[in-house]
């Protein structure tokens, strides 16, 4: 075997245009399919975090049937035993317990609907890391009396901090909830829905005006790691019994779903375009190359060569040029994407507005998943030693006479 790869070693480098042709069209194959596949994944991974780390978290626990019924009657109560066991689940890294209600926000002579969210300031910080984002003001401090407004509300109701609000709605089995609050500070909230609606509370000011004692309508679940979720979720639903309904942020959020998969199908239609294009230029060498070697061939068979061991030198020759391809397409490819991971591509113009209207940060990020690269580069591996049995068949079917007049 030694013998034979030495062989085609040689033959490769004895037409080096034809060789650095073929290995070329490996090579930006790897380099283009990895930095589309590392652009696409490095976008999904972007909307995953925004979503998770500015609201929903990784997963969420509520009383069973809150989800198809949202009011402040359907609520448990913050169970420390239960928080402390959600906790050591494997994955798990916070739990903090949320309580959402609505109510009427007024100032002045503008009334509007708003999202009350008692929140533990401290937890819920290390969720969402809010207190960087308030434009004005201060963060809630642990039993702070105060509010944080979302800047498109505050505009809208002309408010500013110290200001003061009056919300009023329906507290927990029909209390009335009412209460003038000082405004603490104002928060831009990265989802534009959000931004028009939302105020926090700390949860025990919230629990005090709509008259919830000690209860909550959601405990919210971070993890290390998204590829975790799987596991934390069949663990919590275990732990939590049928008196809870578990929910990852996949159950809480299906359109964004539904668009990732929809996009990811979208990329492999073209990833599989530039994959036929790939095919079919190394095809083209390969012919090209078994029609000038034709001669070569019948000569050394007639020599006494058997056909076998001239296909063996043949395939490891197209195996080695492949192999060149896809290792320099990857030797490329880890440093481009790399410097694209630390340096997201800022989106500007129409296509900046749409995502922020959307709710994310308008940047095309990039991932550094090792699937994104070994799964391009066995792909196109594997069509460069698919092409392979062409020049197997030709030799197979090669007659000496023909090939010597060739």
């Amino acid at each position: 075997m030694k013998t034979y790869l030495k062989l085609a070693w040689r033959n490769l480098w004895r037409n080096k245009s034809r060789t650095l042709i073929t290995s070329a069209a490996v090579f930006f194959g790897v380099l283009l399919s990895a930095f589309m596949s590392s652009m696409q994944e490095g976008s999904y991974d972007h909307y995953i975090d925004t979503i998770v780390n500015y609201f929903s978290g990784y997963i969420q626990i509520h009383k069973a049937g809150y989800w198809d019924e949202k009011t402040i009657n359907n609520t448990f109560i913050e169970n420390p035993d239960l928080i402390n066991a959600v906790n050591r689940a494997e994955g798990v890294t916070l739990t903090t317990p949320r309580l959402e209600s609505f109510a009427l926000a007024s100032h002045a002579e503008i009334t509007k609907g708003a999202l009350i969210i008692g929140i533990d300031p401290e937890r819920e910080d290390r969720v969402t890391g809010f207190s960087g984002k308030t434009i004005r003001g201060g963060f809630l401090a642990p039993s702070d009396p105060g509010v944080l407004v979302a800047e498109e509300l505050a505009r809208y109701m002309k408010l500013d901090v110290n200001d003061s609000i009056v919300l009023l709605g329906q507290g927990y089995h029909g209390a009335t909830a009412a209460g003038l609050f000082r405004i603490a500070g104002i928060l831009k909230h990265p989802s534009p829905d959000l931004n028009r609606e939302l105020i926090y509370m700390d949860i025990n000011t919230c629990r005090k005006f709509f008259s919830a004692g000690q209860l909550c309508t959601s405990l919210v679940v971070m993890l290390n790691d998204n590829d975790n979720l799987k596991t934390a979720d069949r663990n919590l639903q275990s732990l939590t019994g049928d008196d809870y309904e578990v929910m990852t942020w996949e159950e809480m959020q299906p359109i964004l779903v539904q668009q990732i998969e929809s996009d990811r199908a979208s990329g492999k239609v073209m990833k599989a375009i530039l994959y036929i294009l790939i095919g079919f230029g190394i095809l083209g060498t390969i012919m090209m190359m078994m029609a000038e070697r034709k001669k070569e061939f019948g000569v050394i068979i007639a020599v006494g060569m058997r056909k076998y061991k001239l296909s063996v030198i043949l395939l490891l020759e197209t195996f080695l040029v492949g192999l060149t391809g896809v290792a320099a397409g990857l030797a490329a490819s880890l440093p481009l994407n790399y410097y694209f991971y630390l340096n997201p591509i800022p989106l500007t113009g129409k296509a900046a507005e749409m995502v922020l209207n959307m709710g994310f940060d308008p940047v095309m990020k990039f991932s550094m998943d090792t699937g994104v690269f070994l799964n391009q580069a066995i792909t196109i591996f594997a069509i460069t030693v698919m092409i392979a049995v062409y020049p197997l068949v030709t030799v197979g079917k090669l007659k000496i006479m023909n090939a010597l007049r060739a």
